[in-house]
């Protein structure tokens, strides 16, 4: 009997089919992308393997003979929407290519909203999103940081951008209400129990000028640059 292919071998090309039984019709690639337009559409939940084969015109048994399962699909449908990593380096050093490079991966996760949610939990990683660690690690070399540090470093960015994500989608998503606006106004009222966050509101927070993204990033980059 042969082996199960896994998700580490869909997404880095191992395990192909041998010659016999019948050709196949679709690539793992165009499946993914179905996937990943369905997510974009609808929301991660939306993604079934039967929806993913109705756009083929298949049934969902056929489609296990390409990928063994959704949890395989979906760490697909990630390294699908990520694509490769831009080069983002240049003469000015490590602190505006970093910078570019969190803008970058931003702009990815704005487009595809659901990463944010799939990228939380641990989970086999493919090619392109190795891709966007190797850029960001690389960036930070000849900084004095360890290799361990680097690492974690690109990781917090990561954490960043996917929170600031996640909590602009969380708004979005609030039947046309804006969440930090109807939080200030219930802190009006009761002032006197949160006189803290009653002051900030006072002082521009909860705002629609803000930009919690590039505060926490120049926070970020400031750490770096003091470790250094």
């Amino acid at each position: 009997m042969k082996a199960q292919v896994s998700a580490m071998d869909l997404l880095w090309g191992r395990g192909a089919r041998g010659s016999r039984g019948p050709r196949p019709v679709l690539t793992v690639a165009q499946i993914a992308e179905a996937a990943v337009a369905i997510a974009d559409a609808e929301g991660l939940p939306a993604v079934t393997m039967q929806r993913v084969a109705d756009r083929f015109g298949f049934t969902a048994m056929s489609l296990y003979r390409y990928v063994p399962g959704r949890a395989e699909l979906v760490a697909l449908m990630i390294d699908s929407a990520l694509g490769v990593a831009p080069a983002v380096d240049g003469p000015e050093g490590w602190r505006p290519a970093l910078r570019r490079w969190a803008e970058s991966l931003r702009e990815v996760f704005r487009s595809h909203p659901w990463i944010a949610q799939a990228t939380v939990q641990a989970r086999p990683v493919g090619p392109n999103e190795v891709s966007w660690l190797e850029r960001a690690v690389a960036l930070l070399d000849g900084s004095g940081l360890s290799g361990a540090e680097r690492v974690d470093a690109v990781v917090v960015l990561t954490g960043h951008i996917r929170n600031q994500v996640q909590a602009e989608a969380g708004i979005a998503a609030d039947d046309g209400v804006h969440l930090a606006t109807a939080l200030a106004e219930s802190l009006r009222e009761r002032a006197g129990d949160f006189p803290a966050l009653t002051g900030a509101a006072t002082d521009g927070a909860f705002g629609p000028g803000g930009d919690g993204f590039a505060f926490g990033l120049e926070c970020i980059l400031d750490g770096l640059a003091n470790r250094m």
